[in-house]
Protein backbone atom coordinates (compact mmCIF):
# COMPACT_ATOMS: atom_id res chain seq x y z
CA UNK A 1 0.00 0.00 0.00
CA UNK A 2 1.28 3.32 -0.73
CA UNK A 3 2.51 5.76 1.67
CA UNK A 4 1.02 9.06 2.15
CA UNK A 5 2.15 10.64 5.22
CA UNK A 6 2.88 14.23 3.53
CA UNK A 7 7.00 13.78 2.91
CA UNK A 8 7.97 12.57 -0.51
CA UNK A 9 9.28 9.14 -0.77
CA UNK A 10 12.79 10.65 -2.37
CA UNK A 11 12.49 13.04 1.49
CA UNK A 12 11.43 9.85 3.11
CA UNK A 13 14.25 7.67 1.24
CA UNK A 14 16.94 10.31 2.24
CA UNK A 15 15.92 10.78 5.96
CA UNK A 16 15.69 7.40 6.09
CA UNK A 17 19.05 6.81 4.82
CA UNK A 18 20.76 9.29 7.23
CA UNK A 19 18.44 7.36 9.86
CA UNK A 20 20.24 4.14 8.95
CA UNK A 21 23.93 6.14 9.61
CA UNK A 22 22.48 6.83 13.30
CA UNK A 23 21.22 3.11 13.78
CA UNK A 24 24.62 2.04 12.90
CA UNK A 25 26.68 4.07 14.79
CA UNK A 26 23.87 3.55 17.91
CA UNK A 27 24.06 0.04 17.38
CA UNK A 28 27.58 0.00 17.25
CA UNK A 29 28.24 2.27 20.32
CA UNK A 30 25.86 -0.11 22.13
CA UNK A 31 28.28 -3.25 21.20
CA UNK A 32 31.23 -1.31 22.60
CA UNK A 33 29.62 -0.39 26.06
CA UNK A 34 28.11 -3.72 26.80
CA UNK A 35 31.71 -5.41 25.97
CA UNK A 36 33.27 -2.44 28.07
CA UNK A 37 30.52 -3.38 31.09
CA UNK A 38 31.86 -7.27 30.83
CA UNK A 39 35.62 -6.15 30.63
CA UNK A 40 36.12 -3.36 32.51
CA UNK A 41 38.79 -3.80 35.64
CA UNK A 42 40.21 -1.53 38.42
CA UNK A 43 39.57 0.57 41.41
CA UNK A 44 36.46 1.95 39.30
CA UNK A 45 35.09 -1.10 38.54
CA UNK A 46 31.77 -1.09 40.16
CA UNK A 47 30.97 3.05 39.67
CA UNK A 48 32.06 1.41 35.58
CA UNK A 49 30.53 -1.34 35.84
CA UNK A 50 27.21 -0.12 36.88
CA UNK A 51 27.50 3.14 34.62
CA UNK A 52 27.96 1.12 31.29
CA UNK A 53 25.10 -1.10 32.14
CA UNK A 54 22.84 1.71 32.14
CA UNK A 55 24.09 3.31 29.37
CA UNK A 56 23.94 0.45 26.98
CA UNK A 57 20.28 -0.35 28.71
CA UNK A 58 19.59 2.87 27.10
CA UNK A 59 20.81 2.47 23.61
CA UNK A 60 19.38 -0.70 23.52
CA UNK A 61 15.69 1.26 23.30
CA UNK A 62 17.15 3.91 21.53
CA UNK A 63 17.71 1.21 18.46
CA UNK A 64 14.01 -0.11 18.92
CA UNK A 65 12.96 3.53 18.36
CA UNK A 66 14.89 4.15 15.50
CA UNK A 67 14.73 1.44 13.29
CA UNK A 68 10.79 1.33 14.06
CA UNK A 69 11.16 5.42 12.64
CA UNK A 70 12.84 4.24 9.62
CA UNK A 71 10.05 1.52 9.39
CA UNK A 72 7.51 4.33 9.61
CA UNK A 73 8.94 6.34 6.63
CA UNK A 74 8.45 3.03 4.53
CA UNK A 75 12.31 1.86 4.16
CA UNK A 76 14.06 -1.65 5.76
CA UNK A 77 16.03 -0.91 8.55
CA UNK A 78 19.77 -2.04 8.75
CA UNK A 79 19.78 -5.05 10.96
CA UNK A 80 23.05 -6.53 9.98
CA UNK A 81 26.65 -6.52 11.21
CA UNK A 82 28.07 -6.18 7.86
CA UNK A 83 25.33 -3.55 6.92
CA UNK A 84 26.22 -1.79 10.53
CA UNK A 85 30.18 -2.09 9.79
CA UNK A 86 29.97 -0.61 6.50
CA UNK A 87 27.81 2.55 7.96
CA UNK A 88 29.05 3.12 11.30
CA UNK A 89 31.33 6.36 12.06
CA UNK A 90 32.42 4.71 15.06
CA UNK A 91 35.91 2.34 15.44
CA UNK A 92 35.22 -0.91 16.68
CA UNK A 93 37.25 -2.07 19.77
CA UNK A 94 38.31 -5.68 19.38
CA UNK A 95 41.09 -5.20 22.46
CA UNK A 96 40.50 -4.67 26.14
CA UNK A 97 41.92 -1.30 26.97
CA UNK A 98 41.72 0.09 30.20
CA UNK A 99 39.12 2.14 32.22
CA UNK A 100 39.72 5.25 31.29
CA UNK A 101 40.57 4.29 27.62
CA UNK A 102 37.06 2.35 28.03
CA UNK A 103 35.60 5.94 28.74
CA UNK A 104 37.48 8.00 25.96
CA UNK A 105 36.37 5.94 23.43
CA UNK A 106 32.91 5.57 24.79
CA UNK A 107 33.11 9.61 24.95
CA UNK A 108 34.11 9.70 21.35
CA UNK A 109 31.16 7.14 20.42
CA UNK A 110 28.63 9.78 21.92
CA UNK A 111 30.04 12.70 20.17
CA UNK A 112 30.13 10.19 17.43
CA UNK A 113 26.54 9.65 17.51
CA UNK A 114 25.88 13.06 18.06
CA UNK A 115 27.25 13.97 14.89
CA UNK A 116 25.66 11.87 13.33
CA UNK A 117 22.14 12.83 14.13
CA UNK A 118 22.65 16.32 13.77
CA UNK A 119 24.17 15.50 10.04
CA UNK A 120 20.55 14.03 9.48
CA UNK A 121 18.65 16.92 11.32
CA UNK A 122 18.48 19.17 8.18
CA UNK A 123 16.50 16.23 6.28
CA UNK A 124 13.95 15.84 8.72
CA UNK A 125 13.75 19.84 9.06
CA UNK A 126 13.36 20.70 5.42
CA UNK A 127 10.88 18.05 5.34
CA UNK A 128 8.83 19.00 7.94
CA UNK A 129 9.39 15.85 9.65
CA UNK A 130 8.58 16.65 12.96
CA UNK A 131 8.55 12.93 14.35
CA UNK A 132 12.30 12.43 12.65
CA UNK A 133 13.33 15.76 14.54
CA UNK A 134 12.07 15.44 17.59
CA UNK A 135 13.26 11.62 17.82
CA UNK A 136 16.56 13.38 16.96
CA UNK A 137 16.57 16.23 19.46
CA UNK A 138 16.51 14.13 22.04
CA UNK A 139 19.19 11.45 21.12
CA UNK A 140 21.19 14.61 20.62
CA UNK A 141 20.43 15.90 23.97
CA UNK A 142 20.97 12.07 25.27
CA UNK A 143 24.62 11.80 23.85
CA UNK A 144 25.71 14.84 24.10
CA UNK A 145 24.44 14.88 28.57
CA UNK A 146 26.14 11.21 28.45
CA UNK A 147 29.69 12.52 26.83
CA UNK A 148 29.78 15.05 29.42
CA UNK A 149 28.86 12.60 32.34
CA UNK A 150 31.59 10.22 31.07
CA UNK A 151 33.83 13.48 30.00
CA UNK A 152 33.65 14.37 33.72
CA UNK A 153 35.34 11.21 35.06
CA UNK A 154 38.79 11.71 33.08
CA UNK A 155 39.22 15.34 34.57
Amino acid sequence: MEIDIGIAADDRRRIADGLSRLLADTYTLYLKTHSFHWNVTGPMFNTLHTMFEQQYNELALAVDQIAERIRALGMPAPGSYKQYAELTSITEETGTPAAEEMIRQLVQGQEAVVRTARQVFPLAEKANDEPTADLLTQRMQIHEKTAWMLRSMLE
